[in-house]
């Protein structure tokens, strides 16, 4: 038995957030609204997102002797986010500079701050005491990303690993090959695929991004939900811990592969800040419950829509029962 349901490695930074009519050209100032202070960060996001679900969660990650990093702890355990592997202080709490329209939409700058210094010392001082007691790891690129590679490495033998590349760079093989599955939109697919041809649908992407090596591809697509591929009859194992990392040789040799679009649910959006996190979030729990991935998707494509429907990142995450009323 494991001790959490999923363990999150990840940044974890104040959302300072400002509603503007119409996001600034380049020289242009725009008056905006008064300024909120949100608990933010895509690790942190995910830890609170999955614990708000019913997950048993764990975050690693360091924040700031400030503040800001008291906030962050604050809301993390306030969600039931376990914060043993949560270091503090070395830097400032990383911030993320939010606007957001009235469609919903925002744009991002973020100063990393505290996460910069995420060490692969801090994943192994982490290793026993959370990463390797969960069927499933998640992480992103608000971290350093031999970090992240390190955690891969420590991972427990058929412990699954979840990778939202955010924000986007191009991958080494090794933690490719690790992904289960790598989850991206449009924007970071491009990325990821690099020089390589991605294709014009969803679909061909997700297969172009799975012929690079990971065991499995997520493609987000905002409203209109998501598509997932993997390698043709691979069926959710019955015990979690039955799964294991991928053969990258095996994997971008598979000829045939299961694409499956997921559909979401159509809502009205206040706030997109942090949905996608929600998304992760969700699919990553839900596949450490033994579903499939498809299922695992539409599951946390109904989780994504529920976020955009309240402003914030954290405090727009939906309970299980939320979801359901869906």
């Amino acid at each position: 038995m494991f001790d959490y349901d999923l363990v999150v490695v990840g940044s974890a930074n104040a959302d300072l957030v400002i509603g503007v009519e119409r996001r600034p050209a380049a020289g242009e100032t725009v008056l905006g609204s008064d300024l909120a202070v949100h608990p933010g960060g895509k690790g942190a996001n995910q830890a609170v997102a999955a614990a708000r679900l019913g997950a048993r969660t764990a975050l690693v990650a360091r924040v700031g002797d400030d503040p800001h990093g008291r906030l962050l702890l604050d809301s993390l355990s306030s969600s039931g986010v376990d914060t043993a592997a949560v270091a503090a202080g070395g830097a400032p709490t990383g911030v993320a500079l939010i606007t957001v329209d009235p469609s919903g939409d925002n744009s991002i700058v973020v100063s990393p701050g505290a996460n910069g210094r995420l060490t692969p010392e801090d994943a192994r001082t982490a290793s026993e005491r959370v990463l390797r007691r969960a069927p499933v790891v998640s992480a992103q690129l608000e971290i350093p990303l031999e970090t992240v590679t390190e955690a891969v490495r420590l991972l427990a033998p058929g412990t699954r690993f979840v990778l939202n590349p955010s924000p986007p760079r191009e991958l080494p093989a090794e933690l490719l090959a690790a992904c289960d599955p790598l989850i991206v939109n449009e924007h970071e697919a491009r990325v990821i695929a690099g020089d390589g041809p991605l294709g014009d649908s969803p679909e061909e992407w997700a297969r172009a991004l799975l012929a690079l090596g990971p065991r499995s591809v997520v493609v987000t697509l905002g409203a209109e939900g998501a598509v997932t591929a993997e390698a043709a009859g691979r069926a959710a194992p019955a015990d979690p811990s039955a799964q294991g990392a991928a053969d990258p040789s095996a994997q971008g040799a598979a000829a045939q592969v299961d694409v499956t679009r997921v559909p979401s649910v159509r809502v009205e959006a206040v706030d997109t800040t942090g949905a996608g996190d929600a998304f992760t979030a969700a699919l990553a729990w839900r596949l450490g419950l033994g579903e499939s991935l498809p299922a695992a998707a539409a599951y946390a494509a109904r989780v994504g829509a529920a976020a955009v429907t309240r402003e914030g990142a954290q405090a727009s995450y939906p309970t299980a029962e939320e979801v359901d009323a869906l």
